[in-house]
């Protein structure tokens, strides 16, 4: 596996930072969740009786973001336990937190302390708002930062008012982010043979994927307004009620509008001046219900198979368990088997990074509390039984 020379200290909790961690997870690294003794990080507790939602005592969101990870119980604020951590930081490669700002200097983890211990170790936080500027003490959560990034303001339309993404955006964009940002530090301390600290904003992530809308709005001064399934450039480019579903048309461009208006036969779509990109979308509104009024009158998979024959891009408005049964993300390992610690195994979404040179990865278990403190602090530190021993009787791991 790509990066399975790489070993990570994963102090992260709730989504951004599991989900960061999980994507180094997947690609080989060795990643080993330094927990406090007790309850664990937070996302051991969500869901973790519900009959639907929970398997082994562990709940959708634990067994998702932990696969391939291990699990070492260490109290980081004692002074043993801190001590424990240091021995853990001299032979790791990256440690990444979404710990709120400040937090890692209080507790004496922050880069600034951890580089004097390890000057190749590199740094990772993903917070709300980053580690610099006027916001950096306010508590942010996914919604929050999905609206200030002004991306609910284009999502919905002006009847329904702003509407956040449907999966928590705000949160996922912040864990890719940061293991971006690792692998990018990752490679440069092998040019220069020092780590760095990563420092990641879910903001600026909500920004950066405004990308070229952002760009449209500087040049212009248009603020854009929510468009619902359509577009904002290219006409019919939307959503179409079939039969017995939706289906996506996406005509990008004059010459993919001519084949679809040949396709589709209605004659009120023949008009020459709607070879112009300018007059179709000023005429948005009357071809989108022309086309509804179409479609309606036979089912998906039909329009889906003439669409496809006709080279026109299109494809269906799948609920979950048509896009996890598609047999494009089949074929691709998209859907994968985790097995559980007490046996038997749950499905989950595999990994979407697909390297030539990457061996076939088999996913472990989600850990149980703790479960390798012992193996990482004995066959990694060289810890003997009797420090372990004298470790957990003063509450440092567990």
């Amino acid at each position: 596996m790509a990066l399975e020379h790489i070993t990570v200290l994963d102090l992260t909790h709730m989504l951004s930072g599991p989900y960061g961690t999980m994507l180094l997870a997947d690609l080989g690294a060795r990643t080993i969740k330094v927990e406090p003794p007790g309850s664990g990080e937070g996302t051991r507790r969500l869901l973790e009786h519900d009959p639907d939602y929970a398997r082994d005592g562990m709940g959708a969101y634990y067994l998702t973001l932990n696969r391939n990870k291990q699990s070492v119980c260490v109290d980081l604020k004692s002074d043993a336990g801190r001590a424990v951590f240091l021995d853990l930081v001299r032979k790791a490669d990256v440690v990444f937190d979404n710990f709120s700002v400040g937090v890692t200097t209080r507790l004496g983890i922050d880069y600034a302390a951890l580089s004097q211990v390890n000057p190749r170790i590199v740094t990772c936080s993903v917070t709300g708002f980053g580690q610099t500027g006027p916001d950096t003490q306010r508590p942010a959560f996914d919604q929050v930062v999905q609206a200030m990034g002004g991306g609910m303001s284009i999502t919905g339309t002006p009847q329904s008012g702003p509407t956040r993404s449907g999966i928590p955006i705000g949160d996922l964009g912040g864990g890719v982010f940061g293991a971006v940002g690792v692998l990018a530090a990752l490679v440069e301390r092998d040019r220069t043979g020092r780590g760095q600290h990563v420092d990641i904003s879910m903001l600026d992530a909500q920004i950066s994927l405004l990308n070229y809308m952002a760009t449209m709005h500087l040049m212009s001064g248009h603020i854009p307004e929510g468009i619902g399934n359509g577009h904002f450039v290219h006409v019919p480019y939307n959503s179409y009620p079939t039969a017995d579903g939706h289906v996506i048309v996406a005509c990008i461009g004059d010459p993919f509008f001519e084949r679809f208006a040949a396709f589709i036969g209605l004659p009120e779509l023949q008009k020459p001046e709607y070879l112009q990109q300018p007059v179709r979308f000023a005429a948005k509104e009357e071809i989108d219900a022309l086309v509804g009024a179409e479609m309606r009158k036979h089912p998906t998979a039909y329009w889906l198979a003439q669409l496809r024959e006709a080279r026109i891009p299109c494809g269906p408005v799948n609920n979950f368990a048509q896009a996890l049964a598609d047999p494009q993300v089949v074929a691709r390992d998209m859907v994968v088997e985790v097995p559980l610690p007490a046996g038997g195994t749950v499905r989950m979404p595999g990994n979407p990074v697909k390297l030539s040179a990457a061996a076939d990865r088999a996913f472990t278990a989600p850990p149980t509390l703790g479960a390798q403190t012992r193996e990482v602090l004995g066959d990694w530190l060289g810890y003997d039984a009797q420090q372990l021993d004298a470790l957990r009787a003063q509450g440092a791991i567990a």
